[in-house]
């Protein structure tokens, strides 16, 4: 079976159907970060009712050209005021209090002096002036936060306004992180050997789960024996929504995580993708679960995890992925080897609102370069069919931070 196109994969990653979305009600000051996973309407008008938006006095727009009311009574915010605005008088009115009854307009205290009982009118405003109408803020059976809006702090305050004790979110899907390699060392292990290598793959992974609105379930290293890696993905997958390998999709004898995903009675939605990095790459499903198989290199694995791991966990609640593609200018040319989708660390910069890219301090190599991804790195994207790029040539660029 030849490797897919790469926008292939991603077309089939976005058509993929969730049959049952897993939702839940949660206490509304922990809903920030998650998604709604209902519309937002309202119950009532707000304000239901004509409202002051300033400190001053209420009154009959005609008696401003009187020159002189008489101060008949004082509503503080929050007063059921029973008197009303008759002419020739006005009743002195706070910012959030209802406008009594006669009133049509309010005058600021900052234009009137107030002599004895009687304010004296410095300077007439015009009619309305800082009434709120009824409706102002939103009106009965509007939807004000649609489903599938990831919840921010002015989201949570409006939800408040409308006495929403517990909305109803879309649950941030758990990923369980398996690193396969019988060389890898876990944190605080002791070295025994030259051949050992320090493991980073799942704590970084670990790390994008929980920056892209995940759950996180580190499961840790395990060695590259076919048993153990079928008993822990299969314990995985009963745990999670997600399971994210890193290790053991080549060609290797000892790549063992393809063949168990087969025998765990997967349905595999592709196997191979023509992306550097990463071309090993697998994606498999077994019901609404999912096994998103990545190489074992550190910068493969956390690249190939941006673009398939991360609209995965979106995809799960229904929300969209946070990763945004812009349009920088080149500072120095890029040399376009190979027939594949490109994904090649680069420095993003932002100046007078355009931003640029170069490769200062970006090692060539293997795909196995994590500090490429250190500092105020982005990903150039160039696709299969591209050219090399010269200075100034406008290109794609992936930010990831």
């Amino acid at each position: 079976m030849g490797f897919l196109h790469f926008d292939e994969s991603i077309k089939i990653i976005k058509n993929i159907e969730i049959k049952n979305y897993k939702t839940k009600k949660i206490y509304l000051t922990d809903t920030l970060g998650y998604v709604l996973a209902e519309d937002i309407i309202t119950d009532h008008n707000s304000p239901a009712f004509p409202t002051s938006a300033m400190d001053g006095y209420a009154l009959k727009y005609e008696d401003l050209e009187l020159g002189r009311l008489k101060i008949s009574s004082i509503n503080p915010a929050g007063s059921d005021l029973q008197d009303i605005v008759v002419e020739g008088k006005c009743i002195k009115t706070f910012t959030g209090s209802l406008m009594p009854e006669g009133s049509d307009t309010l005058i600021p205290i900052e234009n009137v002096t107030v002599d004895g009982d009687e304010i004296i009118i410095n300077e007439p405003v015009p009619f309305g002036f800082s009434v709120r109408e009824i409706g102002e803020n939103y009106t009965e059976g509007q939807k004000l936060i649609a489903k599938g809006t990831k919840i921010n702090f002015s989201d949570i305050g409006v939800m408040a306004s409308l006495n929403i004790v517990s909305p109803l979110v879309f649950e941030k899907p758990k990923v369980a992180i398996l690193s396969t390699g019988s060389e890898l060392l876990e944190l605080g292990d002791t070295q025994t050997s030259d051949a050992q290598i320090r493991s980073s793959n799942n704590y970084i992974l670990e790390s994008i789960v929980k920056k892209y609105d995940g759950e996180a379930l580190q499961l840790g290293c395990i060695s590259d024996d076919k048993e153990s890696i079928l008993e822990n993905i299969d314990s995985a997958l009963a745990q999670s929504d997600i399971v994210v390998t890193t290790g053991g999709v080549s060609v290797g004898d000892f790549d063992f995580v393809k063949d168990v995903i087969y025998e765990l009675g997967c349905e595999v939605l592709f196997k191979g993708v023509r992306v550097k990095p990463g071309q090993h790459i697998m994606v498999a499903r077994k019901d609404d679960k999912f096994i998103i198989a990545l190489p074992g290199f550190a910068y493969s694995s956390t690249v190939t995890a941006l673009l398939y791991l991360v609209p995965m966990i979106a995809k799960l609640q229904q929300g969209k992925c946070n990763l945004k593609t812009i349009e920088a200018t080149l500072l120095e040319p890029f040399n376009k080897r190979i027939p594949k989708a490109e994904f090649t660390a680069c420095n993003i910069s932002l100046n007078e609102g355009v931003f640029s890219v170069d490769f200062r301090g970006k090692k060539g190599g293997s795909s196995a370069i994590l500090t490429n991804m250190l500092g105020s790195t982005a990903l150039l994207v160039t696709a299969e069919d591209d050219k090399p790029k010269a200075v100034g040539d406008k290109v794609k660029v992936l930010l990831v931070d």
